[in-house]
């Protein structure tokens, strides 16, 4: 059940996830350890160490289901299509070549827990799993630094109108 939450957290685009809140409590450990993994490995490159990341990347994959490594050939037996590979491998994918580098140089930390109140059916307590820094957060943060810049434009100007209308209204 973990690997699941973990892949399904990892692989969404909006890098959240709702689930119960007990979950999401056992959830985030598990995956701040692979975000770890992955953090190590890109503070590894450049430094020659390609051993090391290889296997820090084996050890991240543990965390996911395993995905269609054994298959040497585009078709498999009576001529059938392999399916692509699962959504484990484009985790592990994603978890070191997006999120190794966002969290290089955080500490710990990785997710925020929110909970959302309870369940209509069954009154079981609900909460958001999500990673910090994702697309969401991003786009929240620069529409306030928008408002901010044009609230105080529009402040400035206004005040400097009107004591340009004060000086007129004196002489």
């Amino acid at each position: 059940m973990l690997r699941n939450l973990a892949t399904s957290l990892i692989n969404s685009r909006d890098e959240r996830i709702v689930t119960t809140l007990p979950k999401a409590k056992e959830l985030r450990p598990f995956v701040e350890r692979a975000i770890t993994l992955s953090r190590h490995a890109a503070s590894l490159e450049g430094n020659g160490s390609e051993a090391r990341g290889v296997h820090l990347r084996r050890q991240a994959a543990a965390f996911f289901h395993p995905g269609n490594f054994g298959r040497g050939s585009e078709t498999g037996r009576r001529g059938q299509i392999v399916p692509p590979r699962t959504a484990g491998v484009a985790a592990v994918k994603r978890l070191f070549d997006e999120f190794g580098e966002r969290f290089k140089d955080r500490p710990g930390g990785y997710t925020r827990i929110i909970k959302l109140g309870r369940r209509a059916g069954d009154g079981a307590e609900l909460a958001i799993i999500e990673l910090l820094g994702n697309p969401r957060e991003a786009a929240a943060e620069e529409a306030v630094k928008r408002r901010t810049k044009g609230g105080s434009k529009k402040k400035g100007s206004e005040s400097k109108s009107e004591t340009k209308d004060e000086s007129e209204s004196e002489e």
